[in-house]
């Protein structure tokens, strides 16, 4: 049984809002023109509901679904998306997870979980360059939600 200081920290911790995702999309973004690339930023909260989203149609065609499954696979897993890689090779501890709401996992690099105090709130993903890119620029948005 829980002490009632026990709840009210684990009920503390401010979620994702939508001005926070927001923040993550244009950092994102931001970071991404500098770079030179084009991409597409998807924000997640903790349940896995879009919070805010923008697709280039400079980028691939696919690259709006490619953020919303590494923001997906990063919440789901409360892990960064390219730590996993390795996971999901053949005969890899992943290989043949399953997942939840029939959406595949994508464990490229570019998507990451989002964390206040130490508790999961949402995650990000970016698609549309090469994935040591979208992880960077995923990493430039958190470091822009301090």
């Amino acid at each position: 049984m829980s002490t009632p200081a026990a709840a009210a920290a684990r009920t503390a911790v401010a979620p994702l809002t939508t001005e926070d995702a927001e923040l993550l999309v244009a950092a994102a973004t931001s970071a991404a023109e500098a770079a030179g690339a084009t991409v597409s930023v998807t924000v997640l909260d903790a349940g896995g509901h879009p919070l805010a989203f923008r697709r280039d149609d400079r980028a691939v065609l696919i690259s709006g679904e490619t953020s919303t499954r590494k923001a997906y696979t990063a919440l789901q897993l409360d892990a960064p998306t390219a730590d996993l890689v390795d996971a999901v090779r053949p005969d890899g501890p992943f290989h043949t997870l399953p997942t939840a709401l029939d959406r595949p996992l994508l464990f490229i690099a570019g998507g990451l979980p989002v964390h206040r105090d130490g508790r999961l709130i949402g995650a990000v993903g970016v698609g549309g360059g090469a994935p040591e890119q979208d992880h960077a620029f995923a990493a430039a948005a958190l470091d822009a939600l301090v």
